[in-house]
């Protein structure tokens, strides 16, 4: 089981290193109640900033930057790249109790001309590196790079942030290639939940301390410290994918605190477990049409094709390099993650012709790129910070009575994908040690500064419609609704001048472009 929202330079820069390709109503003012940080809808009424009750050895603190060892799996960044810890409260509702380190990585402006300040980036998830995803990224932003010191870091629960981890590699490698994500028996469905439960148990035995204090909300408090240590009056702040949804908890919890944020690649904040696992569902249904129409295929035949794959591997996994085998689940996973950038479109066709010939180690491989496992069978956590950070947020518990009867609905939305979408409403969650805590995230910012929310009519991970829905619920003068006309996971950094301009004006110039703007394919 895999939940599919991540950057698009997280997602193509994967395939690309494995060689295969070149809420509701309400509001807040600065902060919710400190004594319930896991609130996520504060009361009417104005509560005080968050920021006033934590003591000042966090809010004074001087953060020692040095040069930036390697994080686990990579190598470190070079020269250009100084590395720190914030100190944080473990549990923001005991401000004075005990404390756990974030990882911060910087890199300082390079440009001669008036710096504005930090410019902070969560490139989504939940779970992503930030520590090791800045400098991977860093060419994409060599323009905000001339004004801004680009900062990332690692989220609480996050990789070099105390990182949650939930089983082994062997136990990871173990269910890829025996749990059946589509079960159709009821021993297969027995072996899909167990694996669940077993998963969350892994978290609890092994992060105990930390899985009641992962919260998005919690993620948005930890930015706010890491604005007031930096010495920014205001966030500026680029949220993609996930990222947006943090962007959105931080506007919601501190509206007088917004500067100039930029959501790209937009989570649709109405939506609840089931209906995100739609969106999906709906959003790379769409990208595999849009890939077969690109070759000149038919997408109906083309996605019936893959289904029938499916069904084979489903009951004998095919092939592949180094001994493996290539099962439905990995195979679901090779395909989706193609289908994040228009670059990777080619390693899908390669990839689905020699699993023609019976070779599965082309998808297989890009499955690998996507669930970070290295050659030797190392993985990373990512997909455990991933799910403990979305369990804790989400309230929802799918049944598995309730998410057989979905079924059929997500199977109509994509003949593809929609089967193990399903399941996983009840899947990702079953049996967490720990409860969620709403059923969609509150992102309402009113007297917020304008906010830029960039949505992209070709966006499988996130559809077009969530960057819409996104505007309209931050407020009414602070969304401000920006469409591409485009493809992949993300606009910025994409391959459209106007996209890149008018998000360069704004954050670099302050610039606001009229709601609604329209950029061309």
């Amino acid at each position: 089981m895999r939940r599919f929202v991540r950057s698009v330079a997280l997602a193509a820069a994967g395939v690309l290193t494995a060689g295969l390709a070149a809420g509701c109503g309400g509001s807040s003012d600065d902060g919710d109640d400190a004594k319930n940080p896991s609130a996520s809808a504060p009361g009417p009424g104005p509560k005080p900033d968050p920021s006033s009750t934590l003591p000042a050895s966090l809010t004074s603190q001087k953060l020692a930057w040095d040069r930036c060892e390697a994080p686990e799996g990579g190598a470190a960044p070079g020269s250009g790249w100084q590395c720190a810890t914030l100190k944080v409260p473990v549990d923001y509702a005991d401000p004075e109790g005990d404390t756990m380190g974030i990882a911060l990585i910087r890199g300082r402006t390079t440009g001669e001309g008036k710096r504005i300040g930090s410019l902070l980036f969560n490139f989504g998830g939940p779970g992503g590196s930030g520590v090791s995803g800045l400098p991977s990224f860093a060419d994409m932003y060599g323009s905000l790079r001339e004004r801004y010191d680009l900062v990332s870091f690692d989220p609480r629960g996050v990789a070099a942030s105390e990182g949650v981890r939930c089983r082994d590699d062997r136990a990871t490698q173990a269910a890829e290639q025996k749990v059946d994500i589509t079960p159709d028996t009821a021993a297969e469905e027995k072996a899909y939940f167990e694996d669940a439960a077993d998963f969350g148990a892994g978290c609890a035995r092994d992060s105990k301390k930390l899985i009641e204090h992962v919260s998005t909300v919690e993620a948005a408090r930890d930015m706010d410290l890491m604005r007031q240590v930096l010495g920014d009056d205001k966030l500026h702040y680029m949220g993609v994918s996930y990222g947006t949804e943090l962007g959105g908890t931080y506007a919601h919890l501190f509206p007088r605190r917004v500067g100039r944020l930029t959501f790209d690649a937009v989570v649709d904040p109405s939506a609840d477990s089931v209906g995100h696992a739609k969106n999906q569902a709906r959003g790379f249904q769409r990208a595999l049409d849009n890939y077969f129409t690109s070759r000149g295929e038919d997408p109906e035949k083309g996605s019936a094709k893959i289904a029938k794959l499916f069904e084979q591997l489903d009951a004998e996994p095919m092939r592949a390099s180094g001994g493996r085998k290539l099962t439905e689940s990995l195979a679901s996973t090779g395909i989706l993650v193609t289908l994040y950038s228009k670059q990777t479109w080619p390693a899908l066709t390669r990839a689905l012709d020699d699993a023609d010939e019976g070779d599965g180690s082309s998808l297989l491989q890009l499955a690998d790129a996507y669930n970070e496992r290295d050659p030797s069978g190392r993985y990373s956590t990512q997909s455990h910070s991933q799910r403990a950070i979305s369990c804790r947020d989400a309230k929802a518990r799918t049944t598995p009575a309730e998410a057989k009867k979905l079924l059929g609905e997500f199977r109509e939305i994509s003949p593809v994908f929609g089967e193990f979408l399903g399941w996983d409403t009840a899947g990702w969650c079953h049996e967490w040690p720990v409860p969620g805590l709403h059923d969609s995230p509150e992102v309402s910012a009113p007297g917020a500064a304008p906010i830029l929310v960039v949505g992209n009519t070709g966006d499988p991970a996130t559809p077009y419609e969530g960057a819409r829905r996104m505007a309209d619920e931050l407020g009414k003068d602070v969304g401000i609704h920006m469409t591409w006309k485009g493809e992949g996971h993300g606009a910025y950094g994409n391959g459209s001048d106007c996209v890149d301009d008018t998000v360069d004006d704004y954050l670099l110039n302050g610039k606001t472009p009229k709601d609604g703007k329209v950029c061309a394919s």
